[in-house]
This record gives C-alpha cells, structure tokens and sequence, in this order.
C-alpha cells in the first residue's frame, strides 16, 4: 500500500515537473507565434515600414535604432516606447536617444495597422522587431526569420538609459565589447551589427571631435565633413552627415570599405580599424563578403532580439505604445 502511495506521489511529481517544463518552454520566443493568433501579422507592419522608407529612405535607419535601442537597456521589451507623463519621467529624453531618435510615429501607424488585423494580440516590442528586419530588408539588406512572443514592459527607465548601456560615438573598442557583452554579443557580433551604420545619419555633435581632432582620418574626408559641421560647439549641433558617405540608402558593405580608406564618421566606427585593432580582419572580411556580412548580421540581430524579453505573464499587450495599459 505505501509502495503504491508512494509510485502515485512519484507519477504526480513527473506530470507537474512536465507540465513546468512545458511551460517554459512555451514563454521562449519563436518566429511561429503568432502563426494561428495574427498569421498577417508580418503584412500589416511591412506596409507601413514599406510606405515610410518609400517617403524617406531614411525612416528605415531610424526604425532599426529603435530596435537597438530598445534592446541594450533592460532587454527588448518595448520600454523605449513609452511617453513621459507628469508623474513618469521613461527613456526618450535620455542622452543617448534625446533629439537623436525618431521614428515614434511610424511605429504608432504600425501598430494601429495592427490593431485593426488582429487586436490585443501583438506587442510593441515585437513590433519594433519585426519593423528592423523589414526596413533592412527594403534598403537592400538580407532577412531573417524574427523570433516572436515579446510582451511590453510597463514601465521604462531613464537612469538605465543614462548608465552608459548604450555605446556613445566616443566609445574605444574596449568599451564597445563591454557594452556588446553585457547583452550577450560577442565581438565577430559587434563588428556584424556596427555594419548597420551602412544606413542612416548622424548629428554633427557626433562626429566633431574626430573631424577636427583625430589623425586617423582622410583628409579630403575631414574636410568635406567640415564644411557642414563647424568646430564651435552650438554652432550646426544638429546637422547631419550620412554615415556611409557612399551608398548611404543602400543596406550594404561599404561601410566596412570606409573604414578601410579611414572614412568612418564616427570615432566608434573607425575605431573598428585601426593599425592591427583585434577587430580589423572581420572589418576586412566584410568590406570583401557582402554575403558573410549579411549572414552574420542576421545571426546578431536575432541574437540581439533574445535579450531578456518579457514573455509569458510578465508584462503587458499594450494598446497603444507610448503608454501602459
């Protein structure tokens, strides 16, 4: 009687343990999952993403930020999203994102868009994953089976913003791999996602101090970046220059072409090469395989997508992505 009792408690213990494994299971991201809650989950935010690149092929640099952004403060859970209130001070007036990020508007008809095909059913955070992919892929660039099962935190945080978590332009490479490594990329991952400045602008406060300061640089390259960005502080602060000054609306590998002619805008960019730097044979090895660099900027941004979502019960669906539910 006691061995059955006990052979009853075992077989209890194995279907709990079963069910605990299953469930865990469940709460792990997959690019199935919203195949039978909102299958046309991956149209509505393509025609959005698609119509605002078509307006300005920069929106498309400006949606992958976000992502980027999202991701390296407290994982990628849509916190950047969020308003501040009278009561809630979030993220976008962070210095790294402050006047710098943009895009909050395109995300907003996305998720209407959204909204009206399948409601309450998407987060923001996977929104935001889902309009990287596309606008890399619509600027020429490769793609990629998203990872899904995201939630939204609700809540967001100004000081983490403000920790240092996200690399500044005045970064070393010593503190790049540190920062990449705290959310759990390596170096070959660093280099793959810094080849994301293929695309977009920056301000001209950005890249002062190296066009004016810095050796490692081309002259005629200085110059012509000068001529738009002057030396005194408060004068031009926030005109722009492209970062890959020669396909900048095409997703490509002359970036890493760039900072072989020493033609990085930004001191982190050029500071991937430079005089026997550990990372410049991946540079080199990129800047001569689009498809090895396209490979291996897909594996980082899905590597990328995997730090510390809220999935399961923890967080929300939010309605609307500047505010919780």
């Amino acid at each position: 009687m006691a061995s059955r009792r006990s052979s009853s408690l075992c077989s209890i213990w194995v279907i709990v343990l079963l069910l605990g494994f299953t469930g865990s299971s469940s709460a792990h991201l997959s690019k199935h999952f919203y195949s039978k809650s909102c299958p046309k989950v991956f149209d509505a935010v393509k025609s959005v993403v698609q119509s605002a690149v078509n307006n300005e092929k920069r929106m498309g640099a400006s949606l992958l930020r976000l992502h980027f952004h999202d991701c390296f403060v407290n994982g990628c859970d849509g916190s950047l999203l969020l308003d501040d209130t009278s009561s809630f001070k979030g993220e976008k007036t962070a210095g790294p994102n402050n006047n710098s990020l943009r895009g909050f508007e395109v995300v907003d008809k996305i998720k209407s868009q959204v909204e009206k095909t399948c409601p309450g059913v998407v987060s923001c955070a996977d929104i935001l994953a889902i309009a990287a992919r596309d606008s890399v892929k619509i600027l020429g660039g490769p793609s990629w089976n998203v990872k899904l099962g995201r939630r939204d935190s609700k809540t967001a945080s100004l000081a983490a913003a403000n920790s240092g978590v996200i690399p500044p332009p005045t970064s070393t490479l010593s503190q790049l791999k540190t920062r990449f490594q705290a959310v759990g990329l390596n170096e070959r991952d660093l280099v793959a996602l810094s080849g994301a400045h293929t695309i977009g602008k920056a301000r001209c406060t950005s890249f002062r101090a190296r066009i004016y300061n810095e050796t490692n640089i081309d002259a005629s390259f200085a110059k012509a970046r000068q001529s738009k960005c002057p030396s005194t502080v408060g004068s031009g602060d926030n005109n722009l220059a492209p970062l890959d000054v020669q396909t900048p609306d095409t997703f490509d590998t002359a970036y890493f072409k760039n900072l072989i002619n020493q033609k990085g805008l930004l001191h982190s960019d050029q500071i991937l090469y430079n005089n026997g730097g550990s990372t410049d044979s991946l540079v080199k090895t990129y800047s001569g395989s689009a498809n090895t660099f396209n490979s291996d900027f897909a594996k980082a941004m899905i590597k990328m997508g995997d730090n510390k979502p809220l999935t399961g019960s923890n967080g929300e669906i939010r309605l609307n992505c500047r505010r919780p539910n």
